[in-house]
């Protein structure tokens, strides 16, 4: 037929679809197959192999970079980038060291993204693990950590090669005083230059050995203590009693009117006294830095002991101020206490004030003369008011035990009775005629040195001496109109202070004397700058009828507003407790 002469000649004389069907058979034999397969699983695992051993130069590589990769995000504190990813599933049938390896790759999570740049970079640690960054972006409704006072670490947390601003968070804080340690909280996507690094770290340098660290909003007793013995090595060899008063706004160590345990007439105050620069001056001595006073650190200084204070209506004010120092530090007032219940500290011979808490108790012993007061029958058969020059007064035996005994004496012998010294100095029997009242200080300070060494045990009981306060009345004395109501600044010039009292020369020759050591709190002088720091008018709310109508009689000169001049006093006692601490704990143990 024509049609099938035009057909095409099948090949091997067989039809084209056979030939094609023969063809194909090739690859489907049994070899061919096999060869197919493993060419596949050869290239599979050296792809993973590729994936999971890459080189020590990443960048050899870079297509794989992308692989994983779901955003970029940079390490605080490192000098390279890492790309944040969750990790990948890992196949059932991986080897069992490579599952292991991909584990330890993406065992720790990283911080949310903070860079656009892209990742490319990866540092390693010895083992080839990542390690978990020492520095997180918490969620701002996360609760925040304590944060540490160490401002130096606080700076070692950024990245010394980075190059951007220092936070001025940091800087302001760096900038503050020893007694100001701050929380630092860095601001996010800030970095520190290097130079900024050098000199926040020397400032903070400083601030992590000031007096005072905090942890939050509480203080570290192991910080304080710490920083309590840097300052007191200063003070072992520096004249306290030589300085000046700073304006400090630290201070008063109290809110003023936030202690009820003062006596109306310290409480300037609530008696409406307009000026407030009395209370916030600083006694700072020439050659060193008093600590500022930690009510808890001296609390655990007197745990379990008795604190004395034995004198007149000025040891009062002392007193006074310790004891609303002491009780601002504890957070249950109501664990502190008079011991008999009192509120008023004028009328009774002596006062206790319990700290529960510290199983400790800090007394007031009334005594103006340290000798006692006596009287005699005269031959009419009335009575006589005297002073025993020859006797301790009678309180003596209930204070005798205590671990820290505070003496004064002073005031009351300027009075009329004593200054004039007629008849009534006595001795045994005798009643002087007259006599000067120097050498009845002297015979009333030798008498109570004698008892002091007869008495008191110094091994277990410590004895202070506060020197005499200075008066400030102008235009007259205590009770002829003498006033101070004027004075709101302390005095600048050293010539316009007073002599050292004769008394106190007394004093000194008589404490050389004695067996006992005594520790002389010497705060004359810096008492006579503080003409500003008296009740004058401001002694009382209400005023009599007579009063009223002449107010100036009345003004108080001689003692002290609290908060105010009597809380210096109380931290130079707990400067001298420090060093006899530190100075005990230096000395070599006998064995």
């Amino acid at each position: 037929m024509a049609d099938g002469k035009n057909q095409a000649a099948p090949i091997n004389g067989g039809t084209l679809l056979s030939d094609l069907k023969s063809l194909f058979s090739l690859f489907r034999t049994k070899g061919t197959v096999n060869f197919a397969y493993g060419f596949m699983s050869a290239f599979i695992l050296f792809t993973v192999f590729l994936a999971f051993n890459a080189s020590p130069n990443p960048t050899a590589s870079p297509w794989f970079s992308s692989i994983f990769t779901s955003s970029s995000t940079s390490i605080t504190g490192s000098t390279t980038n890492i790309s944040s990813s969750t990790a990948p599933p890992v196949p059932s049938n991986t080897s069992s060291s490579l599952r292991s390896q991909i584990s330890n790759i993406f065992s720790h999570p990283l911080p949310n993204s903070t860079s656009t740049q892209s990742a490319t970079n990866v540092t390693r640690s010895e083992n080839t693990t990542l390690q978990e960054p020492n520095l997180r972006k918490e969620p701002t409704n996360a609760k925040k950590h304590t944060q540490t006072s160490n401002l130096h670490d606080k700076v070692e947390a950024f990245n010394p090669n980075q190059t951007t601003e220092a936070p001025k968070a940091l800087v302001a804080a760096a900038n503050k005083t020893e007694n100001s340690a701050s929380k630092i909280v860095p601001e996010s996507g800030k970095n520190v230059t290097a130079k900024g690094d050098k000199r926040i770290a020397e400032k903070g340098s400083n601030l992590t050995s000031s007096l005072v660290k905090k942890r939050g909003n509480e203080t570290s007793n192991s910080d304080v203590k710490q920083g309590i013995e840097e300052l007191v090595k200063g003070l072992v060899n520096c004249d306290v009693f030589d300085g000046n008063w700073v304006r400090d706004d630290s201070y008063p160590l109290y809110k003023p009117g936030s202690c009820a345990l003062i006596d109306e007439q310290f409480n300037c105050f609530l008696n409406g006294r307009p000026d407030k620069g009395y209370q916030h001056l600083k006694w700072k001595p020439k050659d060193c830095t008093l600590p500022r006073l930690n009510g808890g650190h001296l609390l655990e200084l007197l745990r379990g002991k008795r604190l004395a204070f034995v004198g007149d209506s000025l040891n009062r004010n002392m007193w006074e101020s310790l004891v609303c120092i002491l009780r601002n530090s504890v957070k249950d007032q109501s664990k502190v206490y008079e011991a008999s219940g009192r509120h008023h500290f004028r009328s009774e011979a002596s006062y206790s004030f319990v700290f529960k808490d510290y199983n400790c108790t800090i007394e007031f012993f009334v005594s103006p003369f340290l000798v006692q007061e006596w009287e005699v029958r005269e031959k009419n058969g009335s009575k006589k008011e005297t002073l025993r020059l020859d006797m301790i007064e009678r309180s003596s035996a209930n204070y005798k035990n205590a671990d820290i005994i505070i003496f004064n004496t002073g005031h009351w012998w300027t009075h009329d009775k004593t200054s004039k010294g007629k008849d009534y100095y006595q001795e045994g029997s005798h009643v002087y005629g007259e006599l000067d009242v120097q050498e009845a200080f002297r015979k009333a300070l030798t008498t109570w040195g004698r008892w002091v060494d007869a008495h008191i045990n110094s091994s277990r009981t410590l004895v202070f001496f506060r020197g005499y306060s200075a008066s400030h009345f102008s235009g007259g004395q205590w009770n002829s109109g003498g006033q101070c109501d004027h004075e709101t600044e302390p005095i600048r010039n050293k010539t316009y202070l007073s002599e050292y009292p004769p008394k106190m020369r007394v004093l000194d020759k008589v404490l050389k004397g004695m067996k006992t050591r005594v520790s002389y709190l010497n705060i004359t002088r810096l008492t006579d700058y503080r003409k500003d720091g008296h009740p004058s008018i401001y002694r009382k709310q209400h005023y009599t009828e007579e009063e009223r109508k002449s107010p100036l009689t009345f003004q108080d000169c001689s003692h002290w507003c609290l908060p105010g001049v009597p809380d210096a006093w109380n931290e130079l006692l707990y400067a001298e407790l420090l060093i006899k601490q530190y100075q005990n704990r230096r000395q070599p143990k006998i064995p």
